[in-house]
């Protein structure tokens, strides 16, 4: 490596840290970055279909590092949330509960004046552009970039007063970490950006498990890829990501560009309506679940199941540690916003390295400079989750009116659509 005035290490070749280190490689010119991350270099992500949700503001970010992939991503022309009957507004003067109709809220791109509000794309369609333009980055600059594919890292330990004594309650200013990864070595910085699911975790300071589990899988409309029936398109085919409210939790449908549509099903783990149906029984069950602007669903993939909770640090410093996407924080997929939050946390991160090459005052701003958005969003995504596990009478009316509140009121449904697509500024 070369003689820099920062040595930075990546730890975690996901979307996050991908986007870190590439950031990191392009807008601090004088900094070493070491990417390292347990999965060999030579096993491919591209084929992972996993369907992942970014706003405006992640695929602004992609396209910046020069990985965004327009021909895989399917754009999203609009939000439409809705909550499944019985009318949730019982309790209000019959007057005012039929202006405002079964509870809705419709966000469009062309509302706000954006040609698109997100994209829906598979993980190895944002993964692997990724990892082709920092290879291609490092392979042009091997002096300054490195990759350590293959490599797990078993801990990090804080350097201090310059002696290579242990970190943390001892005292004394952290002039550095080491990461030790088959070989200890020394850096200025080391940015923790693996995640995994809320399962395999180790739990954190803020924890909670919301009992609930998220069935992932495809659908298949009537009218066969293109999704059409009659000459018309369905929703849910045609840029329109839709998520619907239950008495069980919340359920989405993404919009994908091959047709059909993503599906992430959120039910209660110990009272799991989902696990005993058979394929056709699950067509019908979601067929009488979404809205019927969707359409027709006519078949479902093979499911996947996953435990959902809150995981969440209440610091993102350790010294010269920082953990940033799911290493910070683990959220439900209510508001399909821990990938967005996760870029935004490296993009700042590097944006004020290359304001302030102190590192410690760095990330002692860090807490306060990305407090507002990150916590906006925890707050936010938790309260809705457990809002599903409350047993107390109106609550599903409540959330209701808040929905059909929001569609009523343009200035503050367009604030939820600019939060949504760009994170709280």
């Amino acid at each position: 490596m070369n003689d820099a005035t920062l040595n930075i290490a990546v730890i975690g070749a996901g979307p996050v840290g991908l986007a870190l280190a590439l950031h990191a490689a392009r807008t601090l010119p004088d900094a070493n970055v070491t990417l390292f991350d347990a999965r060999p270099a030579d096993k491919s992500v591209s084929g992972d279909p996993r369907t992942l949700a970014l706003s405006l503001g992640s695929v602004q970010i992609l396209q910046r590092l020069g990985a965004w992939r327009a021909e895989l991503a399917q754009p999203i022309l609009e939000v439409h949330v809705s909550q499944q009957p019985p009318s949730s507004l019982p309790f209000l003067p019959a007057f005012i509960s039929d202006r405002l109709g079964q509870p809705e809220l419709r966000i469009r791109a062309i509302d706000e004046a954006v040609p698109m509000l997100g994209a829906v794309l598979s993980y190895g369609a944002i993964v692997a552009p990724l990892q082709q333009v920092w290879m291609a980055a490092e392979a042009a600059e091997p002096k300054r970039l490195r990759s350590r594919f293959g490599a797990p890292v078993a801990a990090l330990k804080n350097l201090q007063d310059g002696a290579g004594t242990g970190g943390g309650a001892g005292g004394g200013i952290s002039t550095g970490v080491e990461v030790d990864a088959g070989i200890a070595e020394r850096f200025d910085l080391a940015v923790v950006a693996e995640g995994g699911v809320f399962a395999d975790q180790a739990r954190k300071a803020i924890t909670h498990d919301y009992a609930q589990t998220a069935w992932v899988g495809k659908v298949a409309f009537e009218g066969g890829p293109a999704g059409r029936v009659n000459g018309v398109a369905n929703g849910a085919t045609n840029g329109v990501a839709y998520e619907r409210f239950t008495r069980h939790g919340p359920a989405a449908l993404l919009p994908l560009r091959s047709g059909g549509a993503g599906l992430v099903w959120c039910v209660p783990s110990d009272d799991d309506p989902v696990a005993e149906l058979n394929g056709a029984q699950r067509v019908t069950v979601l067929n009488s679940i979404f809205h019927a602007a969707v359409g027709r669903i006519e078949s479902v993939s093979a499911l996947k199941r996953f435990p959902l909770g809150l995981n969440a640090e209440r610091t993102l410093t350790d010294g010269r540690s920082v953990r940033i996407g799911n290493a910070a924080q683990t959220l439900h997929p209510v508001a399909g916003q821990g990938l967005n939050l996760g870029l935004r946390d490296a993009f700042e991160l590097v944006q004020a390295l290359s304001r302030n090459p102190d590192v410690s005052a760095v990330l002692r701003q860090l807490e306060w400079q990305r407090g507002p958005d990150r916590w906006a969003m925890i707050a936010a995504t938790d309260f809705l989750a457990r809002s599903f596990t409350w047993k107390l009478p109106g609550a599903g009316a409540a959330r209701g009116l808040g929905i059909a509140a929001l569609q009523a009121l343009a200035p503050l449904k367009s604030a939820l659509a600019r939060q949504m697509m760009f994170g709280r500024r």
